[in-house]
């Protein structure tokens, strides 16, 4: 008798409504996400400013990639300008701020500004897909490159804009201890927007958009409509977390947001996972910490062999494209895919189907 081996441990294991309408799966994933929340803002009491500074940029990419993950995981529109949408949170916030508005004010107010502009170029490319999707997006790109090149009165040009400091209520957060909870708090009300709208009759409109547009049309969904709302609601997330990115750093300078940036937030969605909440964090963290592991073991192996010493930045920039290219072949439906895997395994075991 031929023994076949049994399949991995796969399926929704989900038997009513109710359960498919829950937020988590679990009580142990509740339980592990607000631990998780829990960690995060007990950080500043056990690690260094470096260590913030790493989780801080880790939340900022996450709400992007967010963004992006609406737009091309839950609707299928791939887009090739989210740099440039990012970048113009940036200077809306920097500009918002300059003219009296309060950061913590100034920062959804960029975001809501980001929106209208990527509605705008959601028109013209609503009615695109494929190839021709991805080359409007690509011109939103060069135009809002441009744009931040020779709108003085808006971005500064080319010498860029001060963004100044956040404070609550006079509270200066001008440190990463401080400045780590304002990015906490956007990015649980990131996660969580996101993760309800996928609950939703208009987040389930945008994923049947993805799997068939033509049987959403004969639905009755308005093609149209609802990609132009996807490209609002993925230019609003990359506005605020552009907007928190340049409260950070206190200065914005249009050479920051080109289009290496828009591929860097693809490659985020793609490793952490197309259409999934999570994947976008894990992507983001993912991507910002890969480059900086290849560095230490460049420098570890330069020991070895001294001539890595002068192509340590080469291999930091070439671990992100091996990385797409790895996990395209070997993974391509992302970290959280083999996340989801594991956790069927652990909940059928010793069982295997």
């Amino acid at each position: 008798m031929t023994h076949v081996p049994n399949p991995r441990p796969t399926g929704d294991f989900r038997t009513s409504y109710a359960a498919d309408r829950t937020l988590f799966s679990t009580r142990i994933e509740t339980r592990a996400v607000f631990l998780g929340i829990a960690l995060v803002a007990a950080a500043p009491l056990f690690f260094s400013d470096y260590i913030l500074s790493q989780l801080i940029m880790i939340g900022i990419y996450g709400i992007a990639a967010l963004g992006l993950n609406v737009l091309t995981g839950m609707t299928g529109q791939i887009s090739l300008g989210h740099g440039a949408f990012f970048g113009f949170g940036a200077f809306a916030s920097a500009w918002f701020a300059a003219k009296g508005v309060p950061v913590v004010f100034a920062i959804p107010m960029a975001g809501m500004l980001t929106m209208a502009v990527g509605m705008m170029f959601g028109i013209p490319a609503a009615r695109l897909k494929g190839l021709y999707l991805a080359i409007a997006t690509l011109a939103s790109q060069y135009i809002l490159e441009d744009f931040f090149a020779r709108a003085n009165w808006f971005t500064g040009g080319t010498s860029g804009s001060l963004a100044e400091t956040a404070s609550i209520f006079g509270f200066q957060l001008n440190s990463d201890t401080r400045y780590l909870y304002l990015v906490l708090f956007w990015v649980v009300v990131s996660f969580v927007g996101v993760a309800n709208l996928a609950r939703t009759r208009d987040g389930r409109a945008l994923v049947a958009i993805r799997d068939h547009y033509l049987s959403a049309e004969i639905m009755g969904i308005n093609l149209t409509r609802y990609r132009i709302l996807s490209f609002g609601i993925s230019s609003f997330f990359a506005g605020v977390a552009g907007a928190l990115y340049g409260h950070y750093l206190g200065f914005v300078s249009a050479e920051g947001f080109t289009i290496i940036l828009s591929i860097e937030f693809l490659a985020i969605i793609i490793i952490g996972g197309l259409g999934s909440v999570s994947g976008s964090l894990l992507g983001a963290a993912f991507i910002l910490l890969l480059p900086q592991a290849m560095e230490m073991l460049a420098s570890t192996l330069a020991l070895v062999v001294p001539a890595l010493t002068q192509g340590t930045a080469y291999i930091k920039q070439m671990s992100i494209g091996a990385a797409i290219i790895l996990f395209l072949v070997l993974e391509p439906q992302g970290l959280v895919h083999r996340w989801r895997l594991m956790r069927a395994s652990w909940k059928l075991f010793p069982f295997s189907h």
